[in-house]
C-alpha cells in the first residue's frame, strides 16, 4: 500500500491508533499510528475515518521535540 497525506484515515485498517492521555472526553484530540516502513499517520478522533497526514518518523520526532519545548505555546495563547 502506498501512503500518502490526506489518504482516508479508514483505509488504514491494520495499524492500531493511539492518543494522548491528556486527551478529553469530548474527543478534542490527534490520533497516532505506527505505519508499515517506518512513516507516521496522524488523524483527527473526530473524524476517524477521514483524512490522514503521513509524516517521517524524524519529522514526528522534531515535532515532538519542539513540543516538548514549548516551542509552539504561542500558538495556544
Amino acid at each position: 500500500m502506498e501512503y500518502v497525506n490526506g489518504m482516508r484515515a479508514g483505509a488504514l485498517s491494520s495499524v492500531t491508533w493511539t492518543k494522548s492521555r491528556h486527551s478529553n472526553a469530548t474527543g478534542n484530540c490527534v490520533e497516532l499510528a505506527a505505519l508499515p516502513g517506518g512513516r507516521v499517520a496522524v488523524r483527527n478522533s473526530r473524524d476517524p475515518l477521514g483524512p490522514a497526514l503521513i509524516y517521517t518518523r524524524e519529522e514526528i520526532a522534531a515535532f515532538v521535540a519542539g513540543a516538548r519545548d514549548g516551542d509552539f505555546d504561542a500558538v495556544l495563547d
